[in-house]
């Protein structure tokens, strides 16, 4: 049994299954369009909020660097995505990865993950999206119903229309066309980028070197807590980290951490991209590259222009100019917030299609997805029916108290592309690779260490979703995923032999 539970997929064979007429996708887009979905992703509500608000609670001026160490933990990551995204071109990102380094079985799990995390991400910053023009609106006088209003905090019932009408527009351009995507992306990022220039600019001028001093706020000790609501390192060892002072940067770098996360969804356009081998890890390491730097000097500007005690924390970017007597720029930055939301909600969508068209292509899910639309050449089918599931989902809950699954999701995925990497590099060493993960098995290793520490920091009450959701997906595997894989069917036995040096592929 152990041995179809762990059979590998060839790269071979998932490169060949990416030429049949009715499951390929058109390759179109450039490694401008994969930098610029990058930086469309990475950059939301976090660059606005979280500085602030890490500066305030956790590491005071000293932020800046909490975000270069966030910075560096996901670059050890993103090394490990540029090698397989560029080695295995094909949709699916960790989960494609995994199946052809780990088995069938470690990848149903990590698609199933995903799957998870790009839903949730897509209708948490849905909700997002709503209230920052629920606010917007509120500034002009117009007022929306509560019926239709967000569903957070709020006892009535209702429907956010607002999010779910995002969610089903995005889900129409999705299906005309990545080309259209990245155009729609471009022209919104470029906006947004605008604007977080914009702001650091106009926050240089502001800056007050007083307010830099201490640049390392004395330590202070946090009590270590015993509910569900308490990270599990807690719980497990007694071991609260501190706020301020030297370890009070990393307890800031494990929070600022998930404003970095997305850069892993661009893996998931690798068939897509007209040279991947070439073009993915320069779109995926140069998005990064591009959010860090901007993380870094915005995280510098607002702590600059306010002093860190006194940074609000729901808007302390908007809150620090109206400090300083410019009030102005308080609605130009909800404005970049709402406008840069959108981009995260489509790319997290896209990243979710992807995964679940692959899966299906293989057989793990209906094949009846992995159709694509004879005109537009994009998954249409997963596309409208995740679309519409999202769309509900977003509309009627609200969902912060589910947006931590979003990010265990993520670290687990980084894991496991890690511990990919190393083995792929054992069992396939003739493989061609146009981009190679230095030093390994260094880097992998310590992403590995990097993504377990920042989970284990997460609440208990996430591990204990998440593990809800795992035994789920292992249902519907043993079910349905097991008896009608590919492999197992032996549909690509005549191009796949028995054994091969990707692993046992017993069929």
């Amino acid at each position: 049994m152990s041995s179809t539970l762990f059979r590998t997929k060839k790269v071979e064979q998932s490169i060949l299954d990416t030429e049949e007429p009715e499951h390929a996708l058109k390759k179109s887009l450039s490694a401008l369009d994969l930098t610029v979905f990058g930086v469309g992703v990475i950059i939301g509500t976090g660059i606005f909020v979280l500085t602030g608000t890490v500066a305030k609670n956790n590491a005071g001026p000293a932020v800046a660097l909490a975000f270069a160490a966030a910075g560096v933990a996901c670059a050890l990551a993103a090394l490990c995505y540029a090698e397989f995204a560029s080695t295995v071109p094909v949709a699916g990102s960790a989960y494609t990865f995994s199946y052809a380094s780990l088995g069938e079985l470690p990848a149903w799990i990590i698609g199933w993950d995903l799957v998870l995390e790009f839903a949730l991400g897509t209708a948490v910053v849905a909700v997002g999206w709503s209230g920052y023009i629920q606010s917007l609106m509120d500034n002009a006088g117009w007022q929306m119903p509560a019926a239709l209003g967000s569903r957070e905090g709020s006892d009535v019932f209702g429907f956010d229309i607002l999010a779910a009408a995002l969610v089903l527009v995005l889900t129409v351009i999705l299906v005309l066309g990545m080309k259209l995507s990245a155009r729609i992306t471009s022209l919104v990022v470029a906006i947004k980028v605008t604007v977080v220039l914009v702001v650091i600019i106009a926050g240089a001028f502001l800056i007050k070197a007083e307010n830099y001093d201490p640049f390392i706020p004395k330590e202070k000790p946090v009590e270590a807590g015993s509910s569900l609501d308490s990270p599990l390192i807690q719980l497990m060892f007694g071991w609260a980290p501190s706020n301020f002072g030297v370890m009070g940067i990393f307890t800031a770098a494990s929070v600022v951490f998930f404003a970095f996360i997305g850069f892993d969804v661009v893996a998931t356009a690798a068939e897509e991209t007209r040279n991947p081998q070439r073009d993915m890890p320069r779109g995926i390491l140069g998005s990064l590259l591009i959010c860090t730097t901007l993380y870094v000097l915005v995280s510098i500007v607002v702590t600059g222009m306010q002093h860190y005690s006194r940074l609000s924390v729901d808007a302390p970017l908007a809150d620090a100019f109206k400090a300083t007597g410019h009030p102005w720029y308080a609605g130009f930055i909800s404005f970049g917030a709402a406008v840069g939301l959108t981009t995260v909600c489509m790319i997290l969508l896209l990243g979710q299609t992807r995964v679940f068209f692959a899966m299906s292509r293989d057989g793990l899910l209906p094949r009846f997805f992995s159709r694509v639309h004879p005109r537009f050449k994009t998954p249409h089918r997963p596309t409208i029916l995740l679309g519409v599931i999202i769309a509900i989902l977003a509309g009627f809950t609200p969902l912060t108290e589910l947006a931590a699954l979003v990010n265990i999701g993520t670290l687990f995925a980084f894991v496991v592309v890690a511990i990919g990497v190393i083995i792929l590099r054992r069992t396939r060493p003739d493989l061609p690779r146009s981009f190679r993960t230095p030093w390994v098995p260094v880097i992998p290793i310590l992403s590995v260490c990097a993504s377990l520490w920042l989970m284990i920091n997460l609440p208990a009450e996430t591990w204990v979703r998440f593990g809800i959701w795992m035994a789920a997906g292992f249902l519907v595997y043993f079910l349905y995923g097991r008896g009608h894989s590919r492999l197992a069917r032996g549909e690509a036995t005549e191009q796949q032999p028995t054994t091969g040096g990707g692993g046992t592929t017993t069929l």
